[in-house]
């Protein structure tokens, strides 16, 4: 194993399985690769038997263990809650060892540490690739303008004079009330989807709560966690816990309207410091004041009955449950509570099935599954009639404008706080 104490034991795993299938109906990666091995069950098996000595780690074994989407699905369809998704994370960092990362994962890797340098890509334009790499500007001004990774000539001629959130806004804006609360807004709401992070602040001046926006933020560190960079999320884990705690106790929360984000800080940081107790304890004191920003808005503020007193529109929304919200954080409720004041929500036929977008391994090197998750999800979206799909995760934005996009539906993705937002300026059709 790469760390000293892993979180899991696979055989002991392995032998708590009792191969009931319940799990396989529900499998992203097994609906769109029928294969035992592509399997929740499977790939527990498969763990044993490489804890045991009895499966090499090798280039076959490596492709099946990053061909997991880490949805959760098969855990919460598991009479026993095994947890899959963990121990697979926690193999893809022996695979890291083993065979090293991609260099463009790397540079990407490298980005989330380092701040001052992504600010200063892009604020010359330079743009990163995603989906594939095959995702092109002209598609619809909802795609993203900064992913990965810097390999495509056409894609890197400068643009002056772009501005992150993070460095568009004061970092204390005072609204005139007695709360606080912070922001962190995630690497896409602050580079690629700006109106996020201004929606939120518009919210938050109509509820006349001051709004703190911490500028030494780091990337949560999901997306190298999910790949096995387990030196990354110590990084930036460690360097947002220390800077959390430097203002912790002068805000009521701290609000994220990301739900991977929120999940990795909220849940993830404890299973990552498993094995080391102090920063195990800091991360969980912590825990109790991160909230997704509808969670919070719904649960905490009279938002709702102000979103009431602005009448309805009779533009039609669908609403997609990220993987990280509803199945990590129990969050699904509040955000439809919320957009449900003003718009008509038509729910689409599995709200809860994984969108594909599965991390950035799924995206570059195996993206001809997340492609085939994303066909059955644009199908559902389709049949709903809804004009706008929604969801507080600016992943499944990504991959869900793709497959829209591959699709030819033609359907507007947009944040919920980008809805709410919407209605408070009175503009929601």
């Amino acid at each position: 194993m790469t760390r000293s104490g892993a979180l899991f034991n696979f055989t002991e795993t392995s032998d708590a399985c009792i191969k009931c299938g319940k799990c396989i109906p529900v499998c992203t990666i097994h609906n769109v690769n029928a294969d035992e091995v592509t399997s929740p069950r499977g790939f527990i098996d498969l763990l044993g038997a490489y804890q045991r000595g009895d499966l090499e780690l090798d280039r076959n074994a490596k492709a099946i263990f990053e061909s997991c989407f880490l949805c959760t699905n098969c855990v919460d369809a598991c009479p026993k809650a095994l947890p899959t998704d963990m121990i697979i994370e926690q193999v893809r960092a022996d695979i890291a060892d083993k065979y090293g990362i991609a260099w463009f994962k790397r540079a990407f890797f490298y980005l989330l540490r380092h701040r001052m340098t992504m600010d200063m890509l892009f604020k010359l334009g330079y743009v990163f690739q995603t989906c594939g790499f095959k995702i092109k500007a002209e598609i619809n001004s909802m795609q993203p303008r900064f992913s990965l990774p810097l390999i495509k000539k056409d894609r890197l001629l400068p643009s002056m004079g772009k501005t992150s959130f993070l460095n568009a806004h004061p970092e204390n804006i005072p609204n005139g009330g007695q709360r606080r609360v912070a922001i962190f807004i995630g690497c896409l709401a602050n580079y690629n989807y700006t109106e996020i992070g201004k929606g939120l602040l518009e919210i938050l001046e109509a509820l006349k709560i001051d709004a703190f926006i911490p500028k030494k933020q780091l990337c949560c560190g999901a997306p190298a966690y999910f790949t096995g960079d387990f030196a990354t999320v110590d990084h930036n884990a460690k360097k947002n816990i220390v800077y959390f705690e430097s203002f912790i106790d002068e805000v009521e929360a701290i609000i994220i309207p990301e739900a991977t984000c929120s999940a990795m800080i909220k849940v993830d940081y404890e299973h990552f410091f498993h094995d080391q107790p102090e920063w195990l304890a800091r991360a969980q004191k912590l825990k109790g004041k991160i909230f997704m920003a509808t969670e919070w808005l719904e649960q905490k503020t009279q938002l709702k009955a102000l979103l009431a007193s602005k009448g309805r529109s009779d533009l039609s929304v669908t609403y997609h449950d990220p993987c990280h919200a509803r199945k990590m954080q129990g969050v699904y409720k509040e955000p439809r509570a919320l957009v449900g004041q003003n718009y008509t929500i038509t729910e689409m036929s599995d709200s809860n099935a994984c969108c594909g977008f599965g991390g950035v391994t799924m995206q570059t090197e195996n993206f001809h599954f997340a492609q085939a998750a994303g066909r059955p999800k644009a199908a559902m979206i389709a049949q709903s009639g809804a004009r706008v799909v929604t969801a507080e995760c600016s992943a499944c934005r990504m991959q869900i404008n793709n497959a829209l996009n591959e699709a030819n539906v033609d359907v507007v993705f947009k944040n919920p706080i980008e809805l709410i937002a919407q209605a408070l300026r009175g503009n929601s059709r």
